[in-house]
């Protein structure tokens, strides 16, 4: 079965195409395409409040172009989700509305608690982690989505405008920061062999540049020094020296300050980096929904 999930960010926009081939009790999930333009919706929005008509043609275009992936690949079931800058963007229904009109795309705008629930519920589900101890942390353009569990129970699971777009144009009420700071202190006080799990494109890129193992993370003494390191450099000498798209390099920075500030929150030194995301989510639970 081939299965579509779209992903519309603040930062950019992603097509998943991926088949779900079961075997024996498990079910195996193999990455046929994934396109990632970088549309950076949340300048508009962070900005102005509103999607500009530039960046709405050009996203009716992605859609447009996505649908015609999918049909080439034969995709059977799809979900198209947007996230935190359609959440603010005062024209985002509109937007939706007229995108279904003219492809037939039908786009939902979720909440941030349910961007959560996305990308983490069915990853403890499908790796049999009911037990484990772990803090979820999704860094993306617009907001920041926090999920806690422990002894197989959720204990947080939120969403903060703290992004990387909206912290590179001031956009980031210190409020807003505070109240994630105090959630995280609150919500792992007393709980014992924590774990930190990161995801989103910048953790994803420093993990690749690291060269760590897979099982091995990253510290907060790696973080610390790619911070150091990155605040020093130019963006053109940050896509020069790890080359990195510009988009990338803008937004690598801000990020780490948001990492690296939840694992000195939590009390913990390691992050881990299984590489998952919203469109990830998207294809497991369209598979687990229909079977």
């Amino acid at each position: 079965m081939n299965l579509g999930a779209i992903d519309i960010g603040s930062n950019a926009v992603r097509l998943l195409v991926a088949q779900a081939v079961p075997y024996e009790s498990e079910v195996d999930f193999t990455k046929l395409s994934l396109v990632r333009i970088p549309l950076r919706l949340g300048l508009d929005v962070f900005q102005e409040g509103r999607i500009g008509e530039a960046k709405a043609e050009a996203l009716l275009k992605c859609i447009e172009s996505f649908k015609l992936i999918m049909e080439v690949y034969g995709v059977e079931r799809y979900r198209a989700c947007a996230t935190s800058a359609m959440r603010d963007a005062e024209n985002g229904p509109a937007i939706v509305r007229n995108i279904a009109q003219k492809t037939g795309i039908e786009i939902n705008i979720i909440t941030g608690k349910e961007e959560a629930a996305i990308i983490y519920d069915t990853h403890m589900k499908e790796a049999g982690l009911d037990e484990v101890t772990r803090l979820y942390v999704d860094v993306g353009g617009g907001s920041t989505e926090l999920t806690l569990y422990a002894q197989g129970k959720r204990i947080l699971q939120d969403s903060y405008n703290v992004g990387t777009i909206r912290m590179m144009h001031g956009a980031v009420n210190p409020a807003v920061w505070d109240e994630m700071k105090a959630a995280v202190k609150r919500s792992v006080k007393g709980l014992k062999s924590l774990e930190v799990i990161g995801s989103g494109g910048n953790i994803n890129k420093l993990f690749s540049i690291s060269k760590s193992k897979q099982n091995e993370g990253l510290s907060k003494g790696d973080l610390d020094a790619f911070y150091k390191e990155l605040m020093g450099l130019s963006v053109s000498e940050r896509m020069h020296k790890y080359n990195l798209r510009q988009e990338r390099a803008e937004v690598i920075v801000p990020a780490l300050q948001i990492y690296t500030s939840v694992l000195k929150w939590a009390g913990v030194d390691c992050i881990g980096v299984p590489r998952i995301g919203l469109a990830d989510g998207l294809i497991r639970e369209l598979y687990y929904q229909g079977n």
